[in-house]
């Protein structure tokens, strides 16, 4: 990263940055961001020219390029993101990073954790469960006024503002409401109900992930939580579908893999245990899903998480 000072409206974008040792926290595919200064921020002016083989973090990520494109590979998927859009990379997903030779970008880091625990906050959840890929044509009916929350984020973040931690978080739930509105008002999210019934469904769904946030570690099988939602099996199918734009099964899998992450942090728990709570009854199905999702087993994990070690290489952002 270079250490140049570039002052842009009296905001110098590089010394908010000089706590950080110059050294990064990962061990094979997981790394541990470090943010600002104990807080749960870390925003770069990064003007890197280097590539990062595929990677994760528990953090959320925000690419925006400012000169040049920036190049984000995630799955089978590659964004070319150009000055003006902006990628929302989940946290968890395994994405890889190819920097043109010059260019520059700002890259935002979030630990989103609290907000997924407030009220409604399994919206924000079921909204992150693929990247976002913003451009001023995808989302023509947010993108003017969630990209400039960004700016706001990014110019609270550099001018170091007294209780800028406390703003940040505040333009954040602003941006993701936003997407959370625009999901459900301005997507035709149920094309087939009434317009009379519209808010009435968007209510039960509301419901639906709050109830799966409280007792992903129970049986719940689709039948039941068709039930549950007063609708044939097939039509609940098809409505959680549109949706989350996950299957009923696809989604549980997911929120309980979420919690079993957070499960593992504890040194003491037993990987038996671990999958009985957070909603597996069967082991080798845990570990199984776990793998494919996170290209390591539990315990290796749990491993990485408690003993990886800084690595003499350039921050991974």
């Amino acid at each position: 990263m270079k250490k140049q000072n570039r002052n842009e409206a009296n905001i110098d974008y590089y010394d908010i940055n000089s706590d950080w040792a110059g050294s990064r926290t990962v061990t094979d595919t997981q790394e541990i961001v470090q943010f600002h200064n104990n807080s749960t921020i870390r925003i770069w002016c990064n003007e890197q020219d280097k590539d990062y083989d595929s990677h994760w973090h528990s953090a959320m990520e925000i690419i925006m390029p400012m000169e040049n494109h920036y190049t984000v590979e995630i799955k089978q998927d590659i964004y070319t993101i150009n000055p003006g859009e902006f990628l929302i990379i989940p946290p968890g997903e395994m994405h890889k990073l190819i920097a043109p030779q010059t260019g520059r970008r700002f890259v935002l880091l979030f630990d989103i954790s609290l907000l997924m625990k407030l009220k409604g906050g399994s919206s924000i959840q079921a909204l992150l469960v693929q990247p976002l890929y913003i451009t001023r044509d995808s989302y023509s009916q947010i993108y003017q006024e969630t990209y400039q929350l960004l700016h706001e984020i990014i110019n609270e973040y550099f001018s170091k503002k007294e209780y800028a931690e406390l703003t940040i978080y505040s333009l954040l739930l602003n941006f993701f409401v936003k997407f959370i509105y625009n999901h459900i008002y301005e997507n035709e999210l149920f094309p087939d109900v009434h317009m009379s019934r519209q808010q009435e469904y968007v209510k039960k769904f509301n419901d639906l992930l709050d109830y799966i946030d409280m007792h992903y570690d129970e049986e719940l099988s689709l039948e039941k939580m068709a039930a549950h939602m007063g609708f044939s099996k097939f039509h609940f199918s098809r409505l959680f579908k549109q949706y989350t734009s996950l299957t009923f099964n696809d989604y549980l899998n997911y929120r309980r893999l979420k919690a079993a992450e957070e499960l593992l942090s504890d040194p003491g728990l037993p990987i038996a245990e671990v999958s009985l709570q957070s909603g597996f009854n069967s082991i080798s199905t845990f570990n199984r899903l776990f793998k494919q999702v996170k290209n390591c087993t539990p315990s290796e994990f749990r491993s990485k998480k408690s003993y990886a070690v800084p690595a003499e290489k350039p921050p991974l952002v």
